[in-house]
C-alpha cells in the first residue's frame, strides 16, 4: 500500500472518541509523531457514552490518570452493574453485576452447583452469591479487592461519567503532552488520484491540513471512512431493531445509585444513569413499532429529578462499517459503527480500536496484511458484543406488544443460536476468543431471562444437600459481612471531592 513513514496523524473530530485516541497515541508514540486533532465547538456530540465497563479502569491508568482527579473532574460516580428490568416480563428484575457470583470451582463453575441446589429443593435467589449485587441494592462502594478473610474476589467496578466533561479532561492532558488542536470545520477531503488515500483536508478557515494518516472521529457522518472513502455499512437492524433514541438530563437526586438502570418498555428499553451533578436519561426504541412523540411520552413520565433540557433526538442504524480501517483512515468511535447503548460498549470500543492501532501502528507505511488483521480482531470483536446485546432481546418473555413478539420469533446469528443452545442442554457456557463479556456475564443474562439448563456438570453432584447449604449460608455471611463494612456510595464520593 503505502510506503510513506508515518510521522503526522491527523485526527479528524474531537468528544470522547478523538480525544482517547489522541491521548493514548501520545502516551504510547510520543514524540514519534505529530498529532494535530481537528474539532468545532459549532458540532455537538452525542453523549450517551456515559456508562462503562470495568476496563476502562485500567485504560485511564495506562493514561497515568490519577482516578481521583478523574472522579472530580468528570462528575463521576461508581457503577457496579446493570440492572435489567421488565425485561423477562413485566415487573421482572435481574442485574448483570460486574465481577463474580459465589465462588470457584476447578473444571465447574458456580452456577452448577446453584442450579443443583434448586433441583434439590433449596432456595435461594443467583445474586445472593454476587458482592457487587448486594452492594449495589444498598447502595454502598469501597475499595475491596477481596472478600475479608478470604482469596474470594471483591468488588469489581466501573464508572458512570459526564462524557462532555471527560473529553474536556482529555484534551487538557493531551495539550499538556504537545496535541496540537485546530479549531474548524472540514469542508474538503481530497484524495490522492493514484492511490485513493486521504491527502489533505481544507477546513471552513481555508487553512489545509496534511496527513499520513487519519483517525475518523467525525461520529456517525463517518466524514472520511464513508463520504471520502465510501467504505460501506453492513446492517444489523433485522437483529437490533431500535433506531432511535431520545436523550435528556434531569436534576440528580439521592441516595445516588450505584449501579446502570435499563428499564424495558413496550418498543424499546430506556436507560437512566446517576451522575454527581444530574442524572443521565433516554429511550431507545423501534421507529416502526413507536413514534416520536409517544417516545418522548413514555420518557418524560418515567424520570426521577426535573428535566434540564429537552429530548434529544438521535437516529441511528445499528451495524458497522464493514472496514474499519481503509487506506489511510481508521474509524473510531461511532464513524466506525452503531451498536445501542445496552450494555455500555461504546466507550470501550473507542478504546480497544486505539489499542489495537497501537499494536498495529504502520511507522514504515502501510502494509494491507496489517490492516486485514486489524480489520478481522475489529470484526470479531464487534460481532461478539452484537450477539451478547441480541441475547437481551431474543429471551425476552414479554406477550404485550408486536415488538417483543417479534424479537422473540427473529432468527439470530448462528454463532448465538450455539452458545445459548449449549447452555440450555447443559448449563455450560465458555468465552470466545477476543469476548469482551465472561462466562459468569452471559450466565447472568440467560438465566435472569428464564433460560434455565436441562443439565448440569456432574462435578456439582458431589457435593450433597446438607453440604450445598452449609456452603451457601457460609458464602452469604462472607459476602454480607463484607458489605456492611462498606461506607455507602454517597460517602465515597464525598469522602474523594473533600481531598
Amino acid at each position: 500500500m503505502s510506503k510513506t513513514k508515518v510521522s503526522n496523524i491527523v485526527v479528524v473530530g474531537g468528544g470522547t472518541a478523538g480525544w482517547i485516541s489522541a491521548a493514548l497515541l501520545t502516551k504510547i508514540l510520543g514524540n514519534q509523531v505529530k498529532i494535530t486533532l481537528i474539532e468545532s465547538d459549532k458540532i455537538g456530540i452525542i453523549g450517551v457514552g456515559e456508562a462503562t465497563i470495568p476496563p476502562m479502569i485500567n485504560f485511564n491508568n495506562a493514561l497515568g490518570i490519577n482516578e481521583n482527579d478523574f472522579l472530580k473532574a468528570t462528575k463521576a460516580t461508581i457503577k457496579l452493574g446493570i440492572q435489567f428490568e421488565n425485561w423477562n416480563e413485566p415487573d421482572s428484575k435481574y442485574m448483570h453485576a460486574f465481577g463474580g457470583v459465589g465462588k470457584n470451582f476447578p473444571f465447574c463453575d458456580f452456577h452448577h452447583f446453584w442450579l443443583n441446589s434448586k433441583k434439590m429443593g433449596l432456595e435461594s435467589n443467583f445474586w445472593d452469591f454476587s458482592v457487587n449485587y448486594l452492594a449495589a441494592m444498598q447502595g454502598k462502594f469501597g475499595k475491596m479487592p477481596t472478600l475479608e478473610g478470604t482469596n474470594i474476589p471483591g468488588i469489581t467496578y466501573a464508572y458512570h461519567f459526564d462524557a462532555g466533561l471527560y473529553a474536556k479532561f482529555l484534551r487538557e492532558h493531551c495539550e499538556s503532552q504537545g496535541v496540537k488542536r485546530i479549531e474548524g470545520i472540514v469542508e474538503h477531503v481530497a484524495l490522492d488520484e493514484n492511490t485513493g488515500n486521504v491527502q489533505t483536508l481544507t477546513l471552513d478557515s481555508q487553512e489545509v491540513i496534511k496527513g499520513d494518516l487519519f483517525i475518523d472521529c467525525s461520529g456517525m457522518r463517518g466524514l472520511l471512512i464513508e463520504q471520502a472513502l465510501n467504505t460501506g455499512y453492513e446492517d444489523w437492524s433485522h437483529w437490533l431493531p431500535c433506531d432511535r433514541a431520545m436523550a435528556m438530563p434531569t436534576t440528580s437526586t439521592t441516595p445516588i445509585k450505584p449501579y446502570t438502570r435499563s428499564i424495558a418498555h413496550e418498543a424499546g428499553w430506556q436507560w437512566q444513569i446517576p451522575l454527581q451533578h444530574r442524572t443521565g436519561n433516554g429511550i431507545v426504541y423501534s421507529s416502526r413499532h413507536l413514534d416520536d412523540e409517544s417516545a418522548k411520552k413514555i420518557l418524560m413520565e418515567n424520570v426521577e429529578g426535573t428535566s434540564l433540557a429537552e429530548p434529544k433526538l438521535i437516529k441511528f442504524k445499528t451495524g458497522r462499517r464493514r472496514k474499519q480501517w481503509h487506506k489511510n483512515v481508521v474509524a473510531i468511535g461511532l464513524s466506525s459503527g452503531f451498536l445501542e447503548p445496552l450494555e455500555s460498549t461504546s466507550i470501550h470500543l473507542i478504546q480497544t480500536a486505539v489499542v489495537r492501532l497501537v499494536k498495529h501502528f504502520p511507522h514504515n507505511g502501510i502494509k494491507q496484511a496489517e490492516v486485514d488483521e486489524f480489520n478481522r480482531q475489529s470484526k470479531d470483536e464487534v460481532e461478539k458484543i452484537r450477539d451478547f446485546i441480541i441475547l437481551h432481546y431474543k429471551l425476552n418473555q414479554r406477550n404485550d406488544s408486536d415488538f417483543w413478539r417479534e424479537c422473540q420469533r427473529m432468527e439470530i446469528p448462528e454463532t448465538l443460536m450455539q452458545k445459548m443452545a449449549l447452555f440450555k442442554s447443559s448449563g455450560k457456557v465458555f468465552r470466545d476468543y477476543e469476548d469482551l463479556f465472561t462466562e459468569i456475564a452471559w450466565q447472568q443474562v440467560m438465566i435472569g431471562q428464564g433460560l434455565i439448563p436441562d443439565d448440569v456438570h456432574p462435578l456439582s453432584n458431589q457435593l450433597s444437600k446438607e453440604q450445598l447449604a452449609d456452603l451457601f449460608d457460609n458464602l452469604k455471611v462472607i459476602i454480607q459481612r463484607s458489605v456492611d463494612k462498606l461506607p455507602t456510595h454517597e460517602e465515597f464520593l464525598h469522602n474523594i471531592s473533600s481531598q
